[in-house]
Order: structure tokens, then C-alpha cells, then sequence
């Protein structure tokens, strides 16, 4: 029986198989109910017992190595019939790889940036940890102002001469690094991401993204900044796109107004992104404060310009119709193959 076993073993590694066939016949002749390995447990019942833990050693092998080379030969026919049917059955479907796709806020960021560059605008950058005079005092924010505060700021470092380093909450930190280093003319878009403590929602996130403009030069008025603002959302949303205007405040800015457009989403009906009004709130913007211009060296009363931010979040809900801001974090694969044929 144990020599048996051994030349089982070694017959093993000269099988070969064709087909599937084969194969199915190569395992009812080891592992079938009349097979190698049945007839050789029947014979082990009457091996003596100090001969039992050798023979059953060389049948636990035996099994083991008939199952691993069935295995082997199987997967070797499977692998060469997928190769014959992949080069000779011209009928056969092609099997394309899946592209990856562009995330829907790069996309409208990339868009915005293209409308503003037809009109003379350049892009600047600046760093997401910035200090005090950049983010508050250079922009007018008084001392006392609410956004200085903790709930509202995620502040990094406390420095003793009060110049904190702080998350920036907007972009216009890069308006005020641009107007330190360049003489008017200036006419800029400075996106980035940007950070507020604020509770998450379907309208709100604690990061986001910011494209903020600035125009500066002699005799820059607010109709101008209305007809720019004018162009834009209709390059971006459309011919027939409104666009209103309501009195705001902003401390970098005087006059300063709300930018709001026709939402898309809904037609004008109202809807959970709209709050029913019909209007959605995409942007501040207004005439560059004086104090602001004179904080970056730039004299008021030779220039003036205007300056206007708005979140790419908001944007790309209402151009892709998305009702809920938080998608765009979440990864979901499902959701960012939508935006796969934008590319």
C-alpha cells in the first residue's frame, strides 16, 4: 500500500489535460466514489496500528496533492480558452478599461478660471495658513469683529504680538499679498480652499472653495462690477441666467452687495437649496474700501476697484443640479462617475 501510495504521488506529476473534460475525468478517478483515494481508506482500516500514523500521512499527502494539481490543470485550460476566445472571436465585446474621472469642483473651478481669463483676469495663489493682518486687519476687520472669534475661526497659533496664525476663512488674504507686490493696474481671481467652524449641512461645510476677484485701476465704477458679474453668470449658467443685487455689508468692501442668480435647480419654483425663494446666493462683492487700498500701500485717491468672492460649492450645485453640498467630500465612486464624459 505504501509503495502504492509513493507511485500515486509521482504519476501525479506527469498528468496533463486538454480540456475541462479531461480534468472531470482525472477527478472521478482519484476522488470518486470508485476512486484511487476511497480504495486506498478502505485498505487503511486493516493497516496495523503502528503503521497508521506513517500511512496516513502519505494519503493526507496524496489527497492533498490530487486536489492542488486538479486545481492547476483547470485553471490552466480556463486561462488558455479566455486567451484562443480573446484573439480569435472577433465578435466578442471590447473590454475597455473604466477611465477615472474629474472631481465636479475642479471641473468648475477650472470653468471659472477660463470665463475670467477671456476678460483679463490672472490667477494668484496664496497659503492656506495665514496670519491675522492678512485674513482680518488689511481687509478693515475691526478688533471686536465676530469673525475674529473662535467659533467662528480655527486658529493654529496664538503669537504674542497678536498677529495669529490662522486657517484663512476666504481668499481675499491673496488680494491683500497681491496689492503689497504689484502697482495698479490689477485685475486677479485667486482660488482655494478655504475653512470656517461651521456646522455641516446640505448648504454648509467647514472647508470649501473660494474664487475671489479683484479689479483695481483709475476710474473703476460699480457698473463695472455688475456687467463683469453679468458676463460671468451667463457664460456660466446660461444666456437666459438673471442675476440681482442686495445691499450688504462687508467690512473690505463700501458699497457692498449680495450676488444672487436664478436657481437652475428648481426653475424658479423654490426647493430645499433655494429655501422656496427661487434665488440662489452665489457671491459677495463690492467697491474695494479705502482703508483697504491704503493698508496695501495703493493710494484712494488715484484708484479704486472692486473686489467679489464666491464659493465653487455652490456653484457646481446649481450648474450639475446636486441638492446637497456634503456629496462632494464623501468619495462616493458612484456619484463622481457621473462627471466621467465632463473631462
Amino acid at each position: 500500500m505504501k509503495q502504492r501510495i509513493k507511485q500515486s504521488i509521482e504519476n501525479l506529476k506527469q498528468l496533463s489535460a486538454e480540456t475541462l473534460e479531461d480534468i472531470e475525468q482525472l477527478r472521478i478517478q482519484y476522488l470518486g466514489k470508485k476512486g484511487v483515494m476511497n480504495e486506498l481508506f478502505a485498505q487503511f482500516k486493516s493497516v496495523p496500528n503502528e503503521e497508521k500514523k506513517e500511512m496516513g500521512s502519505l494519503l493526507n499527502e496524496l489527497k492533498t496533492a490530487v486536489q492542488t494539481k486538479i486545481e492547476a490543470l483547470r485553471e490552466a485550460v480556463e486561462n488558455k480558452s479566455e486567451s484562443k476566445i480573446s484573439v480569435d472571436d472577433l465578435t466578442k465585446p471590447a473590454c475597455l478599461e473604466q477611465l477615472g474621472s474629474r472631481h465636479p469642483i475642479s471641473l468648475v473651478r477650472n470653468e471659472i478660471i477660463s470665463i475670467f481669463s477671456k476678460i483679463g483676469y490672472t490667477v494668484e495663489e496664496g497659503p492656506e495658513i495665514e496670519d491675522d493682518w492678512h485674513v482680518f486687519s488689511a481687509l478693515n476687520f475691526p478688533p471686536e469683529h465676530p469673525a475674529r472669534d473662535m467659533q467662528d475661526t480655527f486658529f493654529i497659533e496664538n503669537r504674542e504680538d497678536g498677529n495669529h496664525a490662522v486657517l484663512r476663512t476666504h481668499t481675499s488674504s491673496v488680494q491683500v499679498r497681491t496689492m503689497e507686490k504689484q502697482k495698479p493696474p490689477i485685475r486677479i481671481i485667486a482660488p482655494g480652499r478655504v475653512f470656517r467652524n461651521e456646522a455641516i449641512s446640505a448648504r454648509a461645510h467647514c472647508i470649501f472653495h473660494q474664487i475671489e476677484g479683484l479689479y483695481i485701476d483709475k476710474n473703476v465704477s460699480f457698473s463695472d462690477l455688475k456687467q463683469s458679474l453679468l458676463y460671468f453668470a451667463k457664460e456660466m449658467f446660461g444666456a437666459n441666467t438673471q442675476i440681482r443685487l442686495r445691499p450688504s455689508y462687508f467690512p473690505f468692501t463700501e458699497p457692498s452687495a449680495e450676488m444672487d442668480v436664478s436657481c437652475n435647480l428648481c426653475g424658479g419654483k423654490g426647493c430645499n437649496v433655494c429655501k422656496g425663494t427661487g434665488w440662489l446666493e452665489i457671491m459677495g462683492c463690492g467697491m474695494v474700501d479705502p482703508n483697504v487700498l491704503k493698508a496695501s500701500g495703493i493710494d484712494p485717491d488715484v484708484y479704486s476697484g472692486f473686489a467679489f468672492g464666491m464659493g465653487v460649492e455652490r456653484i457646481a450645485m446649481l450648474k450639475y443640479g446636486v441638492n446637497d453640498l456634503r456629496m462632494y467630500f464623501e468619495n462616493d465612486v458612484r456619484f463622481l462617475g457621473q462627471f466621467r464624459n465632463s473631462i
